[in-house]
Order: structure tokens, then C-alpha cells, then sequence
């Protein structure tokens, strides 16, 4: 059914919820109670709940009876803004289509002569300002809709940054396009670091599911580490479960991904049997790195690409090699990403 046209539900319908839009909420039970939620129906079977309290990322996502994305032990937990010392950032990592890692460290816990920090950073656990919400229109024939929201990471004396995130989409489109800003709100020069973890699973991730990217693979010290499995298969398909990846077992690539020729990076995974694909968009110019993340442990199978402005290396080592982001007072950076189910012929041919 094309929702896009107009003619096809013109005069049938008396609410745009009928075929799409926000909604937003309150979980009332669990480890993520009192915590605002959004659920986003595109009409197309895509569905995506956006978690207001973390950052405004994406947990659940859907599409018609699949789930894209893959869902930790601990699910939906409620924010815990001092959980950034070590790997506490582990304790409430819910998984989802989309977690956000920074806005000042994205990386293993590091220390060196300008401060200490956890894993990842603090941006997941920290709760969004909404700033507006736009649904669409069916009287009007606009069917677009868009969430704002504002997210600071800031301590007097020091960095204060603000991601300002606008998540937007069309009803009939099987898209989310996400548009980030971060800017420098102090009165020093401030690091930046961001990685998006974007975190897939079963159905969609299997035993066979493509994992499609195109450009060179940066060997580091742990490679010697990598499972046979991707001695041989080399970051191109997934795994079954297995014992390799109990407790803390993981494979990693670090990939310089080849851009197209407007700069744009196109990856994502595809479940041939399902015909049913995840395509992945970023710019190369925002963020020229693409990590993939294989962990295939028994009861927490999961894979994720994650595109970056720098390897995972952490704050401390991003510094000493030259390539840690330092934005002046009332600088930014912008950052676009999109996501798009493919299904049929298009999932299967999906390839870059």
C-alpha cells in the first residue's frame, strides 16, 4: 500500500494516527520505570521506540514482524548519570537500534593528565530536553514528521557541550534519518569524540546474514585474538553462536570505509532469507571510521556497525596520537545518519 499518495486516503481517515506517527509515553514498571519514551510508527512496518531519557536513542525497532535491533539482559533501564567510572557504562547498556557513545570519550575507560573517564562516556545516561515534536498532517497532505531534543554534557569548571538531535521521517518511507549538532557552550576548547552504536539481532542477524561494507580493514594488536571464523569470513558474515565468544569474547574491526562519490559510506547487513535488509548511510567527512562489533555468546548474540569520528581508542590515546577533536568556544560539528529497511530484490541484491 503506498501511504505516500495521498489519493489512495484522501476523505477515509480522521486522525494521522491511523496510519503513523509519535507517540510518547511513560514506562510504569521495571528497571526503566518514570522513564518518557517515544514510539514512532512509519507506516510501513517500521517501528522505533526512541528513549527520551537516554539521549533520545533508539531501543526496540521492528519491521512488520521482525526486530532489527538487539536487546540486552538489562533492556530498558532508567539513566544513571554517574555510572562513568571503569565499565559501569556496561550495567545499563540496553543494546537497541541506535546508542550514542561520547560526546567527549568513545573507547575503553582512560586516564591521563586532563581527567579521568568511564567507558563510552556519559551521553547515554543522560535524560533529553524535548524541544518539539511535528506529526504529520493527512489534512494538509505533509507527512512528515520530526522529534527534537537537546542532550548537555557539562561540569562547571570544565567541557560543557550540547548535542541538539532532530529524528525524523515520512509516513510511507521505511527511513530514519537522525541529525545531530554538537556545539561547544564553554569558554575553553573542549574534546569531542562520538561513535553510533548501532546494535542488531535476531531475526535479522543469523547464522549466514550478510554483513555488507566495503573498504580496508586496520589491523591492531587484538587481531591476533579474532575467532577463526573470521580468519576466514573477514568481517563479511555472521556467525552462529558460540563458545569463543563467552563472557567477555568479541571480535572487532576497525575498517577506513570506502566513500562514494558524494563522500557517503553506504553498509549495513542483509538476511537473504528473510529478503530482508538494514542499509546504514553516513558521510565520510563527518565520520571516516566504521567499526564492526561481533559478539556471538550464547543468549547475547549481537553485531553492530558503528560509525565514528575516530577508532574506539579512547579519549587518552586519541590525544597522544593527534587526532582527538578539540572544538573552540562555540565551534560545532554536524553529524547525518540514515537508516533504511530494504526488502525483496532489494535486500537480496544489497551490496556495496
Amino acid at each position: 500500500m503506498n501511504l505516500g499518495n495521498p489519493s489512495n486516503w484522501k476523505h477515509k481517515l480522521s486522525n494521522s494516527h491511523q496510519i503513523g506517527g509519535i507517540e510518547t509515553s511513560v514506562i510504569d514498571n521495571g528497571a526503566g520505570r518514570g522513564v518518557r519514551i517515544a514510539w514512532i510508527n512509519t507506516g510501513t512496518g517500521l517501528r522505533y521506540k526512541l528513549v527520551l531519557d537516554r539521549g533520545m536513542d533508539i531501543l526496540d525497532a521492528f519491521f512488520n514482524e521482525y526486530s532489527l535491533a538487539w536487546i540486552s539482559h538489562a533492556g530498558l533501564t532508567a539513566p544513571q548519570p554517574f555510572s562513568n567510572q571503569g565499565i559501569d557504562w556496561l550495567r545499563t547498556f540496553g543494546g537497541g537500534l541506535l546508542t550514542t557513545c561520547g560526546l567527549s570519550n568513545a573507547g575503553p575507560p582512560n586516564t591521563d593528565e586532563s581527567g579521568s573517564r568511564g567507558l563510552h562516556g556519559n551521553y547515554s545516561n543522560s535524560p533529553a530536553e524535548l524541544v518539539s515534536i511535528k506529526q504529520p498532517d493527512i489534512f494538509s497532505g505533509d507527512l512528515s514528521f520530526e522529534i527534537v531534543a537537546k542532550v548537555r554534557e557539562t561540569t562547571t569548571f570544565g567541557p560543557s557541550l550540547e548535542m541538539l538531535r532532530t529524528i525524523s521521517g515520512k509516513v510511507g518511507s521505511a527511513k530514519i534519518r537522525i541529525k545531530d549538532q554538537v556545539i561547544n557552550r564553554g569558554n575553553a576548547p573542549a574534546p569531542h569524540m562520538l561513535l553510533y552504536h548501532i546494535n542488531c539481532g535476531w531475526p535479522l542477524i543469523d547464522d549466514g546474514t550478510r554483513i555488507v561494507w566495503q573498504g580496508e580493514k586496520k589491523h591492531k594488536a587484538t587481531d591476533i585474538n579474532n575467532t577463526d571464523f573470521n580468519r576466514r569470513y573477514e568481517f563479511t558474515q555472521c556467525a552462529p553462536p558460540m563458545d569463543a565468544h563467552t563472557g567477555f569474547g568479541e571480535d572487532v574491526a576497525f575498517i577506513n570505509p570506502t566513500a562514494d562519490d558524494e563522500n557517503q559510506v553506504i553498509c549495513g547487513y542483509a538476511n537473504d532469507n528473510l529478503e530482508l535488509a538494514l542499509k546504514i548511510s553516513f558521510s565520510k567527512t563527518q565520520m571516516p571510521w566504521l567499526i564492526n562489533w561481533q559478539h556471538w555468546g550464547k543468549n547475547e548474540y549481537v553485531t553492530a556497525l558503528e560509525p565514528a569520528t575516530h577508532p574506539p581508542i579512547g579519549q587518552a590515546e586519541a590525544r597522544e596520537n593527534g587526532t582527538l577533536i578539540l572544538l573552540d568556544p562555540g565551534a560545532g560539528k554536524k553529524y547525518d545518519l540514515e537508516l533504511e529497511v530494504l526488502t525483496g530484490e532489494k535486500a537480496r541484491g544489497f551490496k556495496v
